[in-house]
Order: C-alpha cells, then sequence, then structure tokens
C-alpha cells in the first residue's frame, strides 16, 4: 500500500470511528431542557406528590448535585427504578439545587448521569415552613426520601448504600 493509500484508508477508518462513537453516545443519552423540568417557587404547588392515594408505590428522593451522599445513592435509586420497571412503581426526584444553578449544573448533571425520572427542582427558600409538611421528624438534611403507597409511609434521612437496601423497603409495599 503507497503513502496516499494508507493515508486515505486511516482517515476512512477513523471517519466510521468517529460515527460509530457518536451514535452509541446518542442513543444513550437523554438531552435534558428547562422546559422537562417541574420547577416550583412554592412547596404548596407540589405537595400532592405526598398525597397520591392510588395501587401505586413512591418514592420521593429529595437530593442535590451539590450533596455527596446524594450523588453517591442515585446510581442505587436508578437501579431499582429499572428493576421495578414492571410493578406499579414510580420514582421522583426534589431538587434542592439553587436556581442560578438550575442550566449550569443540574442539566448537564442529568444528562451526564442519564437520569430518566420524573424531576421537581424546589426552589421555595422558606424550608421551614415546608419540612414538617413531609416529615414532622425531618431534620431538613438530605438525601431524604419518603417510601408511600396508600397510608403507609415510610421516611429515610440517609444515604441508601446499595439497591437491595432500597429493595427491601419497597418491595413489601408493592405487594
Amino acid at each position: 500500500m503507497n503513502a496516499i493509500t494508507e493515508n486515505i484508508f486511516l482517515t476512512f477508518k477513523l471517519f466510521l470511528l468517529s460515527g460509530l462513537l457518536f451514535c452509541n453516545t446518542e442513543s444513550y443519552s437523554q438531552s435534558w431542557q428547562l422546559s422537562d423540568l417541574n420547577i416550583i417557587e412554592d412547596f404548596e404547588d407540589m405537595a400532592d406528590i405526598f398525597e397520591y392515594d392510588n395501587d401505586t408505590t413512591y418514592l420521593v428522593n429529595f437530593w442535590a448535585t451539590w450533596c455527596g451522599p446524594c450523588v453517591k445513592e442515585l446510581p442505587y435509586i436508578e437501579e431499582v427504578k429499572s428493576k421495578l420497571s414492571d410493578e406499579k412503581f414510580k420514582l421522583i426526584y426534589v431538587s434542592l439545587d439553587f436556581k442560578k444553578h438550575i442550566e449550569t449544573r443540574l442539566l448537564p448533571f442529568l444528562d451526564t448521569h442519564k437520569m430518566t425520572s420524573e424531576m421537581y427542582v424546589l426552589l421555595d427558600s422558606d424550608a421551614n415552613s415546608w419540612i414538617d409538611k413531609v416529615d414532622s421528624g425531618w431534620s431538613g438534611s438530605i438525601p431524604f426520601s419518603v417510601v408511600y403507597k396508600g397510608e403507609e409511609k415510610h421516611t429515610f434521612e440517609q444515604q441508601f448504600h446499595s439497591t437491595e437496601e432500597l429493595l427491601n423497603i419497597i418491595k413489601p409495599l408493592i405487594h
């Protein structure tokens, strides 16, 4: 093979490889937009997510991109969602990220971590007025999760350390 043919062949291989990489990246990522978020200024506008009374089990997770323990538990929560995809289960995230960081930090984070669940962004800065409405025992620290079905409700002011830990909490409510 002469140098020109070798360069053409190498260029063609790089072209194909870059196309494959581009296709793979595109097929596995959701591009989050501002319009995909439920941006809430007043807690009362989302309070009903804790009152659904049907045959579905809900996991509502309060978190933020700046919270190390929150970020560490996200893979377990996402895996639970995947494992329970055939069940009557719904995952709802409530981000406590700051308004000024929604576009610069939160949206890129959601894309990078391939998060696909319903996402609320709670901007109500008067946490003392709404924390007790979620749970009177909650100190306000995150991560914080509420798992409920109808009247049965469990709260967790802690980081989850495994998918199994979460499944052991959720599955009894499902069945």
